[in-house]
């Protein structure tokens, strides 16, 4: 990340070996710290930011020594609008926060290189005031965001029923389980499919290994299945245990659990125990992703491609569009979103959705469609009583009369 070589150089022998390897565990870190699709997109605007200067003759560090403020405030702007009319991209503009993205990437390129980041306020996280405004008024012009739609257990269950037919492919077996496990466990895409390169996401896949089974013994206590437990064993378990390696926010570690649901094949567990045994069968490798499914020997995963184009058209075999959700607002996200919709309409806490979801804060009720019917259910019938409350203010400022005192409620509050 940053040269050493002329530290080091000056060094004698007896350091600089320690001192060497001091500089590369924190260059490591640097990388690690850096989630690699994210990378590349910042890598991306610094070039442009470098080429953009490079045209107008002006220092692309942007020092306060050779750069007065208004050219400072004109050339990001510039950057910006450039960002903004999608040149850096498909031709298309981009919305507001897209284009803070860039300015991000940008002033962080310059602070690595100087310590100081141009785009903000001198000690201050805002950005310089002309940026201010004109985000602002990109955001006033971006339309409204149009959010995925939650889709109902419906949805997971029509394709689990597709792959359960007779003469249905492990691809569609594959699929049905897994949007079953993404429904009920409240799973990001990147989670339960394949990543295009595990490199390029922080997000890493749930595998065979991350599964735990549990069954209760004669005392009702749940007991840890052995990973070697028999198929039979496995499919009758009455939990399982998904364990985080590590995922979008950071999280590592965490263990998130359903227990058995009552139904002998729609089941967040049932299905689990499905995708393991199938994958056991043919593997011995307990780091392949739950997504990964074998046809004649061969080894395949299903993709977050495989799951959209599967709960669209599951969904419009269901008349989703009759319930008024149109089939271009499901995705991968509906099954997240739509779990925790679920889980809201049945009345659990907040604390317990953002508990099974992962959620630090509570973001979250942007999953939560208020527009759904169910939520306004009865809402206008409460408020159309009459509860004839009173503003215990209302005396504050005046003198309370015998009149007021003697009167009944309904007569004082006329006069």
């Amino acid at each position: 990340m940053f040269d050493g070589a002329a530290i080091l150089d000056g060094l004698p022998d007896s350091v600089r070996a320690e001192f060497a390897r001091d500089f590369n565990i924190a260059d490591e870190g640097f990388r690690n710290g850096r989630v690699a699709s994210t990378t590349q997109t910042k890598e991306k605007y610094r070039r442009e930011w470098f080429a953009y200067c490079k045209t107008l003759g002006v220092d692309p560090h942007l020092e306060a020594a050779t750069t007065r403020f208004q050219t400072r405030a004109r050339v990001l702007s510039g950057f910006a609008a450039r960002t903004r009319r999608g040149a850096f991209g498909r031709g298309r503009q981009i919305a507001a926060g897209s284009v803070a993205s860039a300015i991000t990437a940008v002033g962080q390129a310059i602070s690595l290189d100087t310590g100081v980041n141009p785009t903000k306020n001198e000690g201050s996280k805002e950005l310089i005031y002309p940026l201010q405004v004109m985000m602002s008024g990109f955001k006033k012009e971006d339309p409204a965001t149009v959010k995925k739609l939650p889709i109902e257990v419906d949805v997971p269950e029509y394709l689990a029923s597709l792959g359960r037919h007779a003469g249905s492919s492990e691809r569609d077996q594959a699929i049905g389980d897994l949007s079953l496990i993404g429904f009920y466990y409240l799973l990001r895409s990147a989670e339960y499919t394949k990543n295009r390169s595990r490199d390029e996401k922080q997000t890493v896949e749930f595998r065979v290994i991350d599964v735990t089974f549990f069954k209760r013994d004669g005392l009702g206590k749940l007991r840890q299945l052995p990973r070697n437990a028999s198929k039979e064993d496995i499919l009758a378990a009455d939990s399982a245990t998904l364990r985080l390696t590590n995922q979008k926010n950071g999280w590592k570690g965490v263990c998130i659990n359903h227990h058995v649901n009552g139904e002998s094949y729609y089941c967040p567990v049932k299905a689990l125990a499905r995708r393991v045994l199938h994958i056991r069968a043919h593997s011995d490798d307990v780091s392949l992703g739950l997504h990964t499914f074998f046809n004649n020997k061969s080894e395949f995963n299903i993709t977050d491609a495989d799951i959209r184009a599967a709960l669209k058209f599951a969904a419009k075999q269901l008349n989703y569009p009759e319930r008024g959700i149109p089939i271009d607002r499901i995705d991968t996200h509906s099954l997240r979103c739509g779990g925790a919709n679920a889980l809201s309409l049945a009345g659990y806490s907040d604390r317990a959705i953002m508990k099974m979801g992962r959620w630090q804060s509570k973001t979250f009720l942007e999953y939560i469609s208020s527009q759904l019917s169910e939520f306004s259910q009865g809402m206008s019938v409460s408020m159309s009583k009459v509860l004839n409350f009173v503003n215990v203010e209302g005396g504050v400022c005046h003198d309370i009369t015998n009149i007021a005192i003697n009167t009944e409620y309904a007569n004082a509050a006329a006069a």
